[in-house]
């Protein structure tokens, strides 16, 4: 199954990539697991995701919790926590 995921802010930066296309995978279910299998392709990948307590996904609208399953997602998003005002 193919997932576009989004890269954002320091996301975005470390990987050098705003989007991709991924197939992770078939132990790849959660948002946890996909984020680890991404960190372990090394590289600003394993940069972007080395604090993963700091990273926040949606599934297309919706935000996610790591536990979240991934199920049948097409577009998957990443990014660091948001703060403004």
């Amino acid at each position: 199954m193919a997932i576009e995921l989004l890269y954002f802010a320091r996301v975005r930066e470390a990987i050098g990539r705003s989007a991709e296309t991924v197939s992770p995978p078939h132990g790849v279910t959660t948002i946890a697991t996909l984020i680890d299998w991404l960190a372990e392709r090394g590289g600003g990948y394993a940069e972007a995701f080395a604090d993963r307590g700091r990273i926040r996904a949606a599934i297309g609208d919706s935000f996610v919790t790591p536990e979240s399953p991934i199920g049948d997602a097409r577009e998957i998003a990443l990014f660091p926590p948001v703060t403004g005002g």
